[in-house]
């Protein structure tokens, strides 16, 4: 073998490596975090507050002062 394919090799291996062990850790790092939660938020239009909501609500009261409040659209 000539060094120009060992070292070719050698490269190729390394970068398989690299990209075997970036893989590993990307899908350890999305099993373990947390899941977006389908809530919607809102936000108070007399106190300020913001909290959020079940999926199925298109308006909640605000658990500090009781008012009806719309959701925040992004």
């Amino acid at each position: 073998m000539d060094p120009q394919t060992v070292f070719v090799s050698y490269v190729f291996c390394l970068l398989a490596a690299l990209s075997g062990v970036a893989i590993y850790y990307e899908f350890r790092r999305k099993r373990f975090e947390p899941t977006p939660s389908e809530d919607h938020i809102f936000r108070c239009g007399k106190c300020g507050f913001v909290y959020t909501d079940d999926p199925d609500v298109d308006r909640s009261r605000c658990p500090h002062c009781g008012i009806l409040n719309e959701m925040i659209r992004f």
